[in-house]
């Protein structure tokens, strides 16, 4: 259905001070118990999260929770049991995102030192149909490796609880980009699109469909690189077999979703792409609605209104995207050779993105590996993690070293062979029926989710003010758009 939660550019600011209204057993500090007494004095205690998920670890004070014993504050013990908490290979940071089911903390590798995001997400709380939903994500996001798309580098389950370690895009979204600064030039806009329509061309040239393309699921990294993420409502395609499940954000939706007609697949993202650049070069929706039957009649109608600094070229584009017939709309081949995509590119005409061989490996990562695992494993079992990519430990950290500006000396080797050594368990091979990588079938039915124009009806509205006027009036409900 129509994700609605952050389907409104206005719901989007009201939301950030309400609380998620359904609650998730995944608990902010889970800790793994070890009754053994440590150098300093402190003993590892032990906690278990619900459903017995021994996962995560910290070392805490024995005697901090005994009241008038320690001079430590509560609140100062809790700020140095934060600092020790760890899933997997992975000390966590801080909670960088939070939604009903699931939470996102920023996490650092302790064999590489990358930053990473850790998806944590509480199966128990999810129907079969979210749980389908859910495996078919991972499925998908182990097939990509395009540098516009946030990549998957580990996967690590519990009976109750996934983590998918993905990239961390620390410049955030870019919807949040334009609410701070506002529209982009089209140099600027055209430079970001680029990586956009590469992205997604890939993604169809792969027959798989994001299905809910917007500014929010946009990400920005370091160096200001779109990364592509979120791919909670994508599946896959094939010619000919056309799909029923009306999902997405919508203002960004195509006609034939309102409509409720049945789609192949890459017509609908093709629209969204439109939708993404005419809000990159406005800083605006390009179709408006106070409601959202008002919203629907307008996209049916595929009636925008087009900015007076808008290029001529810019515009032609436009027309390419949002076009009403799915089966005149432009594929994203012929998108890549629009005059306005390679203005400033004549020499480097965008084309579509060459996956790198499978069958390449970097000898020097492996030997780098061989020496950090060396108590672990031998060369052939590396090996075998990282050409059958099982997005365990061994394949997480071959594809962190690729992340590394530099070559990791032997000090840091020496010391993320220390922090193997004490880190805590690994999650992925916790339990047997829950393989590295693997959401268990038994959890799946073979039922698809719901389809039906009725989901629908339950969109936000989406008026079309600009995001900067958005931002002004949350901040200053007295002022006027």
């Amino acid at each position: 259905m129509f994700n609605a939660a952050y389907s409104s550019i206005l719901a989007r600011f009201m939301c950030q001070n309400q609380q998620p209204t359904t609650s998730s057993t995944i608990v902010e500090e889970p800790v793994t118990v070890i009754p053994a007494a440590t150098s300093s004095g402190r003993r590892r205690t032990m906690n278990v999260t619900p459903g017995g998920d021994h996962v995560v670890m910290k070392i805490s004070s024995s005697h901090a929770r005994a009241s008038g014993q320690s001079g430590m504050s509560s609140r100062s013990a809790a700020r140095r049991s934060e600092q020790d908490v760890h899933v997997g290979k992975y000390k966590l940071l801080k909670t960088i995102g939070k939604g009903n089911f699931a939470k996102v903390k920023l996490a650092k590798h302790v064999i590489t030192g990358h930053e990473v995001a850790i998806k944590i997400i509480d199966k128990t709380a999810l129907n079969p149909s979210s749980l389908q939903k859910l495996f078919r994500e991972v499925k998908i996001m182990k097939q990509l490796d395009h540098p516009n798309i946030v990549k998957l580098y580990q996967v690590m389950e519990t009976e109750q609880t996934l983590y998918l370690v993905l990239e961390y895009a620390s410049g955030g979204e870019v919807f949040d980009y334009l609410v701070a600064h506002g529209r982009m030039k089209e140099k600027e806009a055209r430079a970001k699109f680029r990586q956009i329509v590469s992205a997604v061309q890939y993604l169809h040239s792969k027959n798989i469909i994001h299905r809910d393309l917007k500014a929010e699921n946009l990400l920005l990294d370091q160096d200001m690189n779109i990364k592509i993420a979120d791919f909670g409502f994508s599946n896959t395609f094939s010619l000919g077999n056309k799909l029923d499940t009306f999902c997405g954000s919508p203002p960004y939706a195509a006609p034939e979703l309102f409509s409720g007609k049945k789609y192949d697949g890459p017509e609908v993202d093709v629209w969204s792409l439109g939708v993404i650049l005419y809000t990159l070069v406005s800083g605006s929706l390009p179709f408006d609605g106070q409601n959202l039957k008002e919203l629907r009649e307008r996209v049916l109608r595929g009636k925008y209104r087009i900015p007076f600094y808008m290029s001529t070229d810019c515009e032609n584009l436009l027309k390419k995207f949002l076009v009403i017939n799915p089966q005149r709309r432009s594929s994203l081949d012929n998108i890549m050779k629009d005059r306005w995509m390679n203005v400033g590119y004549e020499d480097d005409e965008l084309k579509p993105f060459v996956e790198p061989p499978k069958d390449q490996i970097d000898e020097a990562r492996i030997e780098k590996l061989i020496q950090i695992f060396q108590l672990g494993f031998n060369k052939s079992a590396i090996l075998e993690s990282v050409e059958k990519e099982k997005f365990e430990d061994i394949h997480a950290t071959y594809l962190l070293l690729g992340e590394r500006k530099s070559d990791m000396d032997a000090s840091e080797i020496s010391m993320a062979q220390t922090m193997l050594t004490h880190s805590s368990i690994n999650v992925s091979s916790a339990l047997g029926q829950h393989p590295a990588g693997v959401i268990t079938r038994e959890h799946v039915t073979s039922s698809s989710a719901g389809a039906g124009a009725g989901a629908v009806a339950n969109c936000a509205s989406i008026p079309n003010f600009s995001i900067r006027k958005v931002y002004q009036m949350m901040n200053h409900p007295q002022s006027k758009l």
